[in-house]
């Protein structure tokens, strides 16, 4: 049987995430389904809409039999730090013989070629002559692309799942397979609803104006507390970066090229943070980007704090099958793997100035409830064991 490694964040679960792991295991056979899962804080820059461990729980009842976490250093980063990290997880696991994941295209190979693409020197050569002060990286880089492969090839960047797919096969461990399923539903961020799948998007915002019964209905999950918003630390946030140095906001990570100068001017004269993005954002840097340099100011992350790969491998949830694929994966994994919290004391001293980072990280997050939630969690919360499916 082979075991599957999926990346996602489960933003929430929903039907789209389901179906994933189902056509999955109708194109590859009865397979074990290993989850690397964004943790409490998630790459667009905000808390998560529900904490890790209640996340793993609903992906353990949607299919997966294992989660992993993706810890916040990575997990809001941008698509390549994103990407690096949780495939450095799948690879280290030592278990995943297949990376599956979602796609606009469909298709492998024009991702795989893409994914070469952006590997080579030539690439390197391409994207210099192509970065210009007055537009975003990430159409300079579609330029480059475009420059040796054509504008078809290229044009698949401008989605959204094909470019983090891209960025996967660009990290795909050695001896590694990869296949993607198309993807279903309303488009990402979308506030529609299509085919039956909303987007993750939609089922936040309902989740956040207290309708549950209308987010819901649309998976075949049950609530499960109450949702988190940042709007609890927006003035948490503002009160951050006007007190903030010029020299602290550049030691942010993806702080350069001038952004947080700007942002700290906008957070002077912002009233709340969609204010503040709207007013950092520009032609050159985009809301992605400015939504993750706030909430790295939020976070108090620097630079220098951020490894070149996750040193461990976290257990967030499992099940009877997930719990097989644990033992076999204790043996193989060539990074410390730790199921209770306390484990971590026996690991590396990076390893363990991580894990203290993602300690302060949740106690942060326990704010962003309407009843704040205790510092500490990350000591005192074990794993998910869920009950078994059909296995």
């Amino acid at each position: 049987m082979k075991t599957i490694g999926i990346v996602a964040e489960y933003n929430p679960f929903h039907a789209g995430h389901g179906w994933h792991i189902q056509e999955t295991r109708r194109m590859l056979g009865e397979t074990a389904v290993v989850a690397v899962m964004s943790g409490n804080w998630v790459q667009r820059g905000e808390c998560a809409v529900f904490d890790k461990w209640t996340r793993a729980g609903m992906a353990l009842a949607g299919g997966a039999d294992l989660v992993l976490e993706l810890p916040t250093l990575w997990a809001t980063a941008s698509a390549e730090g994103f990407a690096r990290g949780a495939m450095s997880i799948l690879g280290a696991a030592g278990v995943v013989d297949v990376l599956s994941f979602g796609s606009e295209c469909g298709e492998t190979a024009p991702l795989l070629e893409l994914a070469n693409c952006l590997n080579s020197p030539e690439f390197s050569s391409a994207l210099r002559r192509e970065l210009n002060p007055k537009q975003s990286f990430a159409r300079s880089r579609r330029q480059a692309a475009e420059r040796l492969l054509g504008p078809e090839p290229a044009a698949l960047l401008d989605t959204p799942n094909n470019n983090l797919g891209v960025e996967y096969l660009r990290f795909l461990p050695p001896g590694m397979e990869a296949v993607t399923i198309p993807r279903r539903g309303a488009a990402h961020d979308s506030e529609s609803e299509r085919d039956g799948f909303p987007s993750a998007s939609v089922l936040r915002r309902r989740l956040r104006a207290g309708q549950p019964e209308s987010a819901f209905p649309c998976q075949p999950l049950s609530h499960m507390g109450q949702p988190s918003d940042l709007k609890h630390l927006e003035r948490t946030m503002l009160a951050r970066l006007r007190t903030m140095t010029p020299e602290e906001a550049e030691s942010l990570p993806g702080g350069g090229d001038g952004l947080a100068a700007r942002l700290l001017y906008a957070a002077r004269r912002a009233a709340d943070l969609e204010e503040l993005y709207a007013r950092t954002k520009t032609r050159t840097y985009t809301h992605a980007r400015v939504r993750r340099l706030a909430l790295c100011a939020l976070l108090g992350l620097r630079k220098e704090e951020i490894p070149a790969a996750p040193p461990y491998i976290r257990v967030l949830g499992f099940n009877r099958r997930g719990q097989a694929v644990l033992k076999d994966m204790n043996a193989r994994a060539s990074l410390p793997v730790f199921v209770k919290p306390a484990h971590v004391r026996r690991l590396s001293t990076e390893a363990q100035a991580v894990f203290a980072l993602e300690d302060r990280f949740t106690d942060l997050f326990s704010l962003c409830f309407s009843n704040p939630l205790p510092c500490g969690l990350e000591w005192t919360t074990n794993p998910v064991i869920h009950p078994d499916q059909k296995i």
